[in-house]
């Protein structure tokens, strides 16, 4: 992998060197206090940028609302150490706020045994990054395995399993969110079509890379799975603040729309946003169908 940013702009650089020493120091407080032995000497061993900067490719129009992402990876020393809430959350909400951060930033925590298994089973989504990935920071002898190539016909299988069962629970979804809103339950359609959006990205990224992060976030799903097609662009548009509050209203419904008795969304909001999943639900079947039609080509079945 490489280890130069030349490719950014100096400010992007600087973005991702803040980010970076943010991770690091917020993940040094939350062990700081720790009596387990793999908790007081947990450690980072790797930090790394993925997605459309790593390539080269990314999008940077805010006034547009179109702004692409910084996907990072951080490989720790133990599982537990994973969870975002308990070591992470605080460090995500720093860069959130933080004004010499211009970009929103997008963070993907395992270990290292995790992703070298998924390197020794050839995950296209850890193979891309081992291909295309910029290493911030990590530690010597730390090495991710070299990727072993995954057989057209057990991609197949995998994707083929993962879009049969993701599928048609997305549709049990959109009906249960046109039930809620016709009985006037309009927080519980809101979090109904919240989590049919939940799924079809969940349904996208495993059919395409065989990998889904551990996130309700579908603003982070959105970012990952556009990275990848971005066909699926044109499900939300993002160019009226309109559009750009219906999916925030969206987004915040997985929990707010549950617990906030502040939480208000209209019918007029609902129906919107329902005719955005359904365009998703239709856009990622096609594009799913499409992938598992070239996987059926290559395994020559």
């Amino acid at each position: 992998m490489r280890v130069d940013l030349d490719h950014l702009p100096e400010v992007q650089q600087a973005e991702l060197a803040r980010v970076r020493d943010t991770l690091m120091a917020e993940f040094a407080q939350a062990i700081s206090t720790s009596t387990q032995p793999w908790k007081k000497n947990g450690k980072i061993l790797k930090i790394i940028l993925f997605g459309s900067y790593a390539r080269n490719d990314w999008v940077d129009e805010p006034e547009n609302g179109y702004q692409s992402d910084f996907d990072l990876l951080v490989i720790v020393s133990h599982e537990d150490l994973t969870d975002v809430a308990a070591y992470w959350y605080i460090a995500e909400d720093k860069i959130l706020h933080d004004p010499t951060v211009q970009r929103p930033v997008n963070i993907i925590v395992h270990t290292l045994d995790e992703v070298n298994k998924a390197l020794q089973r050839g995950e296209y989504f850890w193979v891309d990054i081992v291909r295309d990935g910029v290493v911030l920071y990590e530690l010597p002898q730390h090495a991710l395995a070299a990727p072993k190539p995954l057989t057209p016909a057990a991609a197949l299988a995998m994707a083929l399993g993962y879009f049969d069962r993701w599928v048609p629970s997305v549709d049990a979804f959109i009906r249960g969110a046109n039930y809620a809103k016709n009985d006037g339950d309009l927080n519980k359609a809101a979090f109904d079509l919240h989590q049919a959006t939940e799924r079809l990205y969940i349904c996208f990224l495993l059919v395409r890379t065989l990998y889904f992060p551990r996130s309700h976030n579908i603003k982070f799903l959105r970012s990952l799975s556009e990275d990848k097609d971005p066909r699926l662009v044109d499900a939300w548009p993002r160019t009226s603040r309109i559009d750009r509050r219906r999916f925030e209203l969206l987004k915040r419904a997985y929990v707010e729309a549950r617990y906030s008795p502040s939480y208000e969304i209209s019918v007029e909001d609902l129906d919107a946003l329902t005719v955005a999943v359904r365009q998703l639900r239709d856009i990622v079947e096609a594009l799913s169908l499409e992938q598992l039609e070239m996987l059926r080509s290559e395994a020559g079945a």
